[in-house]
């Protein structure tokens, strides 16, 4: 294992790499690092109300991207640092709706390998009910 691989980040690192490597407009959801450790990590989806669609609940988008952004960062945290990557599937189910409060985003990577890493994502709501679940794999470049 490489000394970077041993290396978890810090929460302060993970804001740090939300910073540095989000686009503009995820950025704009306002991720913040909650929890790290050798499994992966937990992130903060502060509620906003542009969040919501028509029907009244947070859109799917919204949470789509919050659990894609979530592993790309427990990725970097395995690897001690973050490295150039792409979602190859992010397959997602859609439990119960969120209709405000933060939201968890717990995303954890279930095998890292040379070019191709598979992980799992769970993102509950303020009253600790699984929201929604979703499975990824993604190649690193």
């Amino acid at each position: 294992m490489s000394e970077s691989a041993e290396r978890r980040l810090t929460l302060a690192d993970i804001d740090a790499t939300l910073e540095r490597v989000l686009a503009p407009w995820v950025r704009q959801l306002g991720l913040r690092a909650e929890a790290v450790d050798d499994a992966g990590i937990t992130l903060r989806l502060p509620f906003q109300e542009m969040f919501r669609h028509a029907g009244g609940v947070v859109c799917g988008q919204v949470l789509m991207s919050a659990a894609d952004t979530a592993m790309i960062v427990a990725v970097a945290s395995a690897l001690g640092g973050f490295r150039p990557m792409t979602t190859v599937t992010l397959n997602t189910n859609f439990m119960r709706p969120v209709i405000d409060g933060d939201v968890l985003v717990r995303a954890n990577v279930l095998r890292l390998g040379k070019t191709v890493v598979f992980g799992e994502i769970e993102l509950t709501g303020t009253d600790g009910k699984l929201a929604v679940q979703a499975t990824t794999t993604y190649a690193l470049l």
